[in-house]
């Protein structure tokens, strides 16, 4: 087999050449009127704000750098148990939802009392907004003074936030099982599995596939909703916030609680969108069934 080894002799067009050369122009000429347009609009909004008749004293009450820096490091140690219950709650949410959405796709008269109590969980929780499922479950479960079930408010808040995100989390996991075409149980079980093996090796895979940004958007929501657990009076960030506040009468300690969430929740929102495009493409392609 001889190779070719030729050399590549191909040159591009004139006209080819220009057309590329319009491009790079005008995706710099893009740029530059996406940052001028960027740099006055805030100009805009700071003169605006630092020229109105209460910019001292706001500036005092929320962004004082003094309250900030004593404040900074008990909130650090306060997002510490938010970060424990968004690995923990995040995990019991996926496999919680997961099973209520199966519950709620299974086939067959039998399982209709299955799938009546998953559906009406979904709807309870989905309705019920979280503040109060939290005051429930924080204050109501304690007045029952049931032997051996714990007052701890950290896993009484945790409970909440599985039990409401729960509801969401199945129905996004729902909604991947119902959008796999019917052909693929079909062909699956022709292939001589059964119904456990085709829900398992065959209809979850695919389903898990194809939820994994609107999941990644729940965990997000989740992340920020984690700070509500100062309700039941565990020191987390935000409640760490609150006791700084309360005993200076200044609101530097929320702005810093609230800007940790926020650098805590641009990655997460970032890695999604790449996810969500990534996803795109290979679907695009066909990479996806």
């Amino acid at each position: 087999m001889v190779k070719d080894t030729a050399p590549d002799t191909y040159t591009p067009s004139a006209r080819r050449l220009e057309r590329e050369r319009f491009k790079r122009t005008r995706a710099r000429r893009a740029t530059a009127v996406a940052a001028c347009s960027t740099l006055v609009t805030g100009a805009v909004l700071f003169l605006a704000v630092v020229n109105s008749p209460g910019w001292p004293r706001t500036r005092e009450t929320f962004l004082n750098g003094h309250y900030a820096r004593e404040a900074l490091p008990k909130v650090l140690e306060g997002l510490w148990l938010n970060l424990r219950l968004l690995v923990v709650c995040g995990a019991a949410v996926l496999v919680l939802g997961l099973l209520i959405a199966v519950a709620r796709t299974l086939r067959g008269p039998v399982f209709f009392p299955l799938r009546a109590l998953a559906t009406a969980y979904t709807d309870f929780f989905r309705g019920l907004p979280l503040v109060i499922c939290l005051l429930m479950v924080v204050f109501g479960v304690p007045a029952l003074r049931l032997q051996g079930v714990t007052t701890d408010p950290v896993l009484l808040g945790g409970t909440a936030l599985v039990l409401t995100y729960s509801a969401y989390v199945a129905e996004v996991f729902r909604a991947g099982i119902e959008s796999v075409h019917p052909s693929q149980r079909a062909a699956a079980r022709s292939l001589g599995l059964s119904a456990r093996q085709t829900l398992r090796f065959v209809i979850l895979p695919q389903a898990v596939r194809r939820v994994v940004p609107p999941l990644l958007n729940d965990l997000v929501s989740l992340q920020k909703d984690t700070g509500l657990v100062s309700i039941a009076g565990a020191v987390d960030a935000v409640y760490a916030a609150q006791i700084l506040s309360s005993k200076s009468f200044n609101y530097t300690p929320y702005v810093v609680a609230g800007l940790i969430f926020v650098a805590l929740t641009i990655p997460m929102t970032r890695f999604t969108d790449w996810v969500t495009a990534r996803t795109d493409r290979r679907r695009a392609q066909g990479g996806i069934v």
